[in-house]
């Protein structure tokens, strides 16, 4: 009987301590439960990042190369790339007015929309001015006539237009400049020294950001992303006077890398200020990892329109 009882004595503390461990990885697991609802467990988040890793710079690979095909088809194809974008960008930044309970003319600002990327073509001096001309007169017809609409939906519908087409234009009139080849490898470089400053500030605010740059505005922006901005930027600018592209020397590279890498973070933060406003996310849903193409758009808005104004100041356009 006593060795009967002594093997079974072993069997059930096996038995009690498999138990046991269940016990403790059904406890561990059940702690864990509002982590893995809210998707805050490593592995959660280490596989959410990848996907948006993912997305972003697919996403981003086509934007890019489908630029990059009509900068260098010529300024017809660069003019006709530029309107749709420009007129896209307008369309979500009217959507994102209305939700802050704007009510401007779309029809008006979409069509200068339009009208804003085309007429460099015409290659005619005075042609933007008569375009924002029309579009003011067009915009006080309207308020005059429409009992209903005020002042604030008066201002939306000509910054609409103005915020995203005419800065947009800036790249027709850098493609204009010289319709040849190198003209395209001028604007092409303007653009990615844009990305590259998006790119650069991404990779390395993920990586090392610990200081916020505008916590209450875009709290994942960091100084450490801006300075790693504004370095590939800088890069950029230095590789676009290395290969001697229109002449531009060294010091009006560093300039301009400077310069358009931060005009190009104030544009991406007056973009998150407008969503941040009226409490949206993304202006769109156009971009996969990304959001809309307002999103993917703002920092060039800023960027390309400071870039033209400084070549044009140092001679070179």
């Amino acid at each position: 009987m006593s060795e009967r009882g002594g093997a079974k004595a072993p069997e059930s503390e096996r038995s009690q301590g498999i138990d046991l461990g269940i016990e403790r990885l059904e406890s561990h697991r059940d702690s864990k439960a509002d982590d893995r609802l809210n998707g805050r467990l490593k592995g959660q988040r280490a596989r959410g990042w990848t996907e948006k890793l993912v997305a972003r710079t697919t996403s981003g690979a086509v934007y890019a190369i489908t630029i990059l095909a009509c900068l260098f088809a010529g300024s017809i194809p660069t003019a006709a790339i530029v309107t749709a974008m420009a007129w896209l960008c307008c369309s979500e930044f009217f959507h994102i007015a209305r939700i802050g309970g704007r009510m401007p003319n779309e029809v008006m600002g979409l069509t200068a929309a339009i009208a804003f990327p085309l007429v460099p073509l015409l290659h005619v001096d005075s042609a933007l001015l008569v375009v924002s001309f029309l579009l003011l007169v067009s915009c006080a017809c309207w308020y005059v006539a429409t009992p209903r609409a005020n002042v604030s939906d008066v201002a939306i519908t000509v910054f609409g237009p103005v915020y995203t087409a005419l800065l947009f234009s800036c790249v027709v009139m850098l493609r204009c400049s010289d319709p040849g080849f190198e003209g395209g490898v001028l604007t092409f470089g303007v653009m990615g020294s844009v990305w590259v400053n998006d790119a650069a500030a991404y990779f390395v605010g993920s990586r090392f950001g610990r200081h916020r740059l505008a916590p209450k505005i875009s709290p994942n922006k960091s100084m450490e992303g801006l300075w790693g901005g504004l370095v590939g930027c800088v890069v950029i600018w230095l590789a676009i006077a290395a290969l001697h592209v229109r002449g531009i020397g060294f010091p009006l590279a560093i300039l301009c890398g400077v310069l358009v890498g931060a005009f190009s973070v104030v544009g991406d933060l007056f973009e998150s200020r407008l969503k941040r406003g009226v409490g949206v996310k993304d202006s769109g849903s156009i971009m996969p990892g990304h959001g809309g193409l307002l999103d993917r758009s703002d920092s060039m808005l800023f960027g390309c329109t400071v870039a033209y104004v400084l070549l044009h100041l140092g001679g070179i356009l």
